[in-house]
């Protein structure tokens, strides 16, 4: 069995200690990170070590930041997109072959508002993600693409579609932009097997949304045929959301068949 996990941790200085416990718990092979927070000469690759992990980090310092912690070997890394798609200038994407599997650690823009350029430069980022996927693999290959998308897929991904009326996450452009990714072979794995459930990954730290169950799920596992169909289990961690100091994201996790 293989475990793949992802978690936006929204700064792994400030959850460092958080963030190996649970490790040194739940025992995941792969684990992409978003939201590090941190430049590549400050990542904790040593305490990663510790626990018989390999580690691979893309960072800028204050913002952004992602990395892949592996236990089935880390190969082949590529930071920002393959090839030569126009280079991004924060540090969103990670990829490297862990376990066999084509694995890329994503951290979507956020679009902050419709009329803000920040949305633009979103839906660009996700063309070019795809554009990343056709230079840098197949989707006959294994591959997993995971991490915060800042994308409620499907209006039962939002804890109530109507407070979201007009703001970014479920305009139909982003979610145009998921369908594509889905169109080159990718399957929201989550989703496929948990058809019906309100299911959330993030909660706003503001008026108590966790325990009112106001969340979205922006946090996907997206994987190509060959792995969805070694796909036995999965679940989000809303526990690792509990206790002092949470991040404001939950971790997703897929088990496999080795």
């Amino acid at each position: 069995m293989i475990r793949v996990a992802t978690w936006n941790v929204n700064s792994l200085r400030a959850r460092l200690e958080r963030v190996t416990a649970w490790i040194s718990e739940v025992q995941p092979d792969v684990l992409c990170l978003q939201e590090t927070k941190m430049a590549d000469d400050a990542f904790p690759a040593l305490d990663f070590e510790a626990l018989g992990y390999e580690s691979i980090h893309y960072g800028q310092g204050r913002w952004n930041g992602v990395a892949i912690i592996s236990k089935v070997g880390i190969e082949n890394p590529v930071a920002n997109f393959a090839g030569d798609i126009e280079p991004d200038p924060d540090a969103r994407i990670l990829t490297a072959t862990c376990g066999g599997i084509r694995v890329s650690s994503v951290y979507v823009p956020n679009g902050r508002a419709i009329d803000d350029p920040h949305y633009e430069y979103k839906l660009s980022w996700l063309d070019r993600l795809r554009e990343h996927l056709d230079i840098d693999t197949d989707p006959s290959a294994d591959v997993i693409v995971t991490g915060d998308f800042n994308i409620a897929p499907a209006d039962i991904d939002v804890y109530d579609i109507n407070k979201l009326a007009m703001s970014t996450h479920i305009t139909p452009s982003e979610r145009e932009r998921l369908a594509v990714l889905e169109s080159w072979g990718l399957v929201d794995m989550i989703r496929a097997q948990h058809p019906e459930d309100k299911i959330f990954s993030w909660w706003d730290y503001r008026s108590g949304d966790f325990h009112m169950g106001r969340g979205l799920r922006i946090d996907l596992v997206l994987g190509s045929a060959s792995v969805v169909s070694r796909c036995r289990w999965s679940t989000i961690d809303r526990n690792a959301r509990k206790g002092p100091s949470p991040s404001d994201h939950a971790p997703v996790l897929v088990d496999l068949d080795s």
